[in-house]
C-alpha cells in the first residue's frame, strides 16, 4: 500500500460534521424531551443481530431481506447482519429481558445507525440514522392516538410546517387474507405487465404491489380494491375510533387506503408523515401497529405500536427552515503577553466552570490577530487582558454584535457575564 494513499468514506456513508452536527443534537435533544414527557424510556440495542431476527420479522421476500441487508458470517460461522431497522431489535430486547413482566404498557425509544445496501440518493444513505419509539401492551386505539400525538408534538417542537399525516388500517389475520385474494383477482390478468418484483409479490404478498414505486405499477393499480372495504368488525371499530380520537386531538390527517407499509409485521393501524419539501422520497416518519410480533419472537401475546423517523430527511428539512443555529463561543479571551496568557487561562477555567463556552487566543499573537479570530468564531464577547489589567485586577470587555465595551473587576467576571456586562 502506498504511503500516500488517501482513504475515503465508503459509498453511501458519510461524516457528520459541524455545523450540521448541531442540528442533529437539537433533534436528539427534542426527542428526549418530548418522548420522556409521554413516559417513553430510552433503550440501546446492539447494531449487530442474528440474521434470522430480521428475516423472520421483516419477511424473507421483502426487498430489505432479499437485496439490501449487510449480512455476513462471523468467525463462529453464524449468519449475522447489521440492523436494517430498529423494531425487530427492540422486540427481541423486550422478550429476552422479560420486560413483559413489568406493568403495561411499556414504552421505549431508541436512536442510532441502521444499514441497507440501497442506491444512495438525496436524503438516503447506506448507513443512515433513525429515531424510533415502540409501545407494548395496549391493543386500544387510544395508544395509537397517543403515539401519533407525540409524533405531532415532536415535529412541532422542531418548528416544522407543511407536514401531512396519512393513516390507514391494513386489517388483521382474520380479514387481510380476504383482501389479499381480492387483490390477486384484480391483478390476475395483468401480472405479466407488472415489474419483476411485483410479479413475485403477486404470489407472496400482493399488498406490496400497492407499495411499489415503479411508474407502470402505480398506473396499473388504479381502481384496485381498497383495504378499508374489507376490514372485519373489530378492525373497522378500532380504525373508526382512532379517526375520532385524532379529530378530537386536533391532528389534521387524511385516510390513505393505498398505504400498506413494506414490512410483514404490521397489523391494523399504519401511518406516514410526509413533507412537500423533500421530493419523491418524502416520508419523514412512518410506523404502525404490530400485534403479532412479540408472540412470534417467543414472548406472550402482546399488542404493540411504534414508528421510526429518518434523521437525514428530518435534518434536511430543518436546514431548509434555518431554525436551528450553530452555537458560538460566549467568550473569547485575548491575552497580551506571558503574564496575561497565564491569567487568561485561569480566567477561562473559572468561566468554563459555569458551563459557558470560552476560547482563548494563541500565545504570542497580536491583539489584532486575536480579535480577527474572535470575529471569525462569532464570539459574543471578547475579554482583553494585558499587564495593566492584571495590575489593576480588571478586564476590558467588548460585545462584538454592537461594539459596546467597558471594564469590570476580573474576580467578578464569571458571575457578571451570566447577568450580562
Amino acid at each position: 500500500m502506498s504511503s500516500t494513499e488517501r482513504y475515503q468514506a465508503l459509498k453511501g456513508m458519510r461524516d457528520i460534521l459541524p455545523p450540521d452536527i448541531y442540528v442533529w443534537q437539537s433533534v436528539e435533544g427534542a426527542a428526549r424531551e418530548i418522548f420522556t414527557s409521554y413516559g417513553f424510556q430510552e433503550v440501546r440495542p446492539p447494531v449487530v443481530e442474528a440474521t434470522g431476527l430480521f428475516t423472520r420479522s421483516i419477511g424473507e421476500n421483502t426487498d430489505i431481506v432479499e437485496k439490501e441487508m449487510y449480512t455476513f458470517q462471523d468467525k463462529a460461522g453464524r449468519s449475522i447482519s447489521l440492523r436494517p431497522e430498529g423494531t425487530a431489535s427492540v422486540v427481541r430486547c423486550y422478550v429476552e429481558n422479560h420486560l413483559h413482566t413489568l406493568p403495561s404498557p411499556q414504552k421505549f425509544y431508541y436512536s442510532g445507525p441502521m444499514f441497507r445496501y440501497e442506491r444512495p440518493q438525496s436524503g438516503r444513505f447506506r448507513q443512515f440514522y433513525q429515531i424510533g419509539v415502540e409501545a407494548f401492551g395496549s391493543p386500544h386505539p387510544e395508544m395509537d392516538a397517543e403515539v401519533l400525538s407525540m409524533l405531532r408534538h415532536f415535529l412541532a417542537r422542531l418548528g416544522l410546517r407543511s407536514l401531512h399525516f396519512q393513516v390507514n388500517s391494513i386489517g388483521c389475520e382474520d380479514c387481510r387474507p380476504v383482501y389479499k385474494e381480492a387483490l390477486r383477482s384484480f391483478f390476475s390478468g395483468r401480472v405479466g405487465d407488472l415489474c419483476g418484483d411485483c410479479g413475485r409479490r403477486y404470489d407472496q404478498n400482493p399488498l406490496r404491489i400497492l407499495d411499489c414505486k415503479v411508474e407502470r405499477c402505480i398506473e396499473m393499480r388504479a381502481g384496485a380494491p381498497r383495504v378499508t372495504d374489507y376490514l372485519c368488525g373489530g378492525c373497522k371499530t378500532h380504525f373508526e375510533r382512532l379517526l375520532s380520537l385524532l379529530g378530537g386531538l386536533g391532528i389534521s390527517f387524511s385516510v390513505n387506503p393505498d398505504m400498506v407499509r413494506g414490512l410483514d409485521y404490521y397489523t391494523r393501524t399504519t401511518f406516514e408523515v410526509t413533507s412537500e419539501n423533500l421530493g419523491a422520497q418524502n416520508a419523514v416518519a412512518a410506523g404502525g401497529r404490530y400485534d403479532r410480533l412479540v408472540k412470534e419472537f417467543g414472548g406472550p401475546d402482546t399488542p404493540a405500536i411504534g414508528f421510526a423517523i429518518g434523521m437525514e430527511r428530518l435534518v434536511e428539512l430543518l436546514k431548509q427552515s434555518a431554525q436551528i443555529a450553530a452555537p458560538v463561543p460566549e467568550i473569547f479571551i485575548a491575552a497580551i503577553g506571558e503574564r496575561a496568557g497565564h491569567e487568561g487561562l485561569l480566567l477561562a477555567d473559572r468561566i468554563r466552570g459555569k458551563g459557558l463556552w470560552v476560547e482563548t487566543g494563541e500565545a504570542g499573537s497580536s491583539l489584532k490577530s486575536q480579535m480577527r479570530r474572535a470575529d471569525r468564531l462569532s464570539a459574543k464577547y471578547v475579554f482583553i487582558l494585558g499587564d495593566d489589567e492584571i495590575d489593576s485586577g480588571t478586564v476590558k470587555w467588548k460585545r462584538l454584535a454592537d461594539s459596546a465595551h467597558g471594564e469590570a473587576p476580573m474576580a467578578a467576571m464569571p458571575d457578571l457575564l451570566l447577568k450580562g456586562p
